[in-house]
């Protein structure tokens, strides 16, 4: 089957617009894989959570709890917590995909990420949903070059695990790259407003146990990432009038 000229110059674009994060990508990817193995996960379980749960930040949060044999309902639980901001990023991007068959769109809510939604978002604003041309393409392109650097991240981290000492400090290495792939994303005053208020609570409750001051911090950002964007949708309805 033809993929249409417009799909495929959206997916080419994609590919160029998310090739500057990748590194980023490939860096967290390999600590997460690390973190797994040397917490005592075998090679087999560590190669299950990332082909099948596939989100760095649920793995993480999760670790410390498997790490600790707390109930899988509590495992379960802080890694849907977490993973909540795909809720809103499947409603966000929805409607720009409705047009295409349901298992096509069940892949695309399986392959989505942060990177996706960001980039996505800024090429097809939520006024664009009712034009198709390109959208699948563009998500395609971003998705797929996410998936391939997590998964060759894991994979290198998976065999470098025994190789690099903790010394290293290869864990802060990635969470510079990912400082690359963040500051870009902050484009606006919720998302700033949002990043301040998760970052300030995630040091404010690091010794809470589990984990759970990361929880917390995640959804308070959300919180006030919303509350600023409802409060200067007035003011946007106003500029545009």
């Amino acid at each position: 089957m033809m993929v249409p000229t417009a799909e495929r110059q959206s997916f080419q674009q994609a590919v160029s617009d998310s090739a500057p994060a990748m590194a980023g990508i490939f860096a967290w990817a390999m600590v997460t894989a690390m973190a797994m193995l040397k917490a005592g996960l075998t090679v087999g379980q560590t190669l299950g959570m990332t082909f099948i749960v596939y989100a760095g930040s649920a793995q993480l949060a999760a670790l410390p709890l498997i790490v600790a044999n707390a109930s899988v309902w509590v495992v379960f639980a802080t890694a849907l917590v977490v993973n909540l901001r795909f809720v809103i990023f499947a409603a966000t991007m929805g409607p720009h995909l409705t047009h295409l068959p349901w298992y096509k769109r069940l892949w695309y809510g399986f392959v989505n990420g942060d990177l996706t939604m960001a980039l996505f978002s800024l090429r097809y604003p939520p006024h664009t949903q009712f034009d198709r041309v390109g959208k699948e393409g563009y998500a395609a392109g971003v998705s797929y070059m996410n998936m391939c650097a997590w998964h060759t991240g894991s994979l290198t981290g998976i065999l470098l695990a025994s190789q690099i000492p903790q010394s290293w400090g290869i864990s802060f290495a990635g969470t510079l790259a990912l400082l690359a792939v963040l500051i870009p994303l902050t484009m606006n005053a919720a998302a700033l407003v949002g990043v301040i208020v998760a970052g300030a609570l995630a040091v404010v409750t690091v010794h809470w146990p589990y984990r759970l001051g990361l929880l917390f911090a995640l959804v308070a950002g959300m919180l006030a990432a919303m509350a600023v964007d409802m409060l200067a949708a007035p003011q946007r309805t106003e500029d545009k009038a």
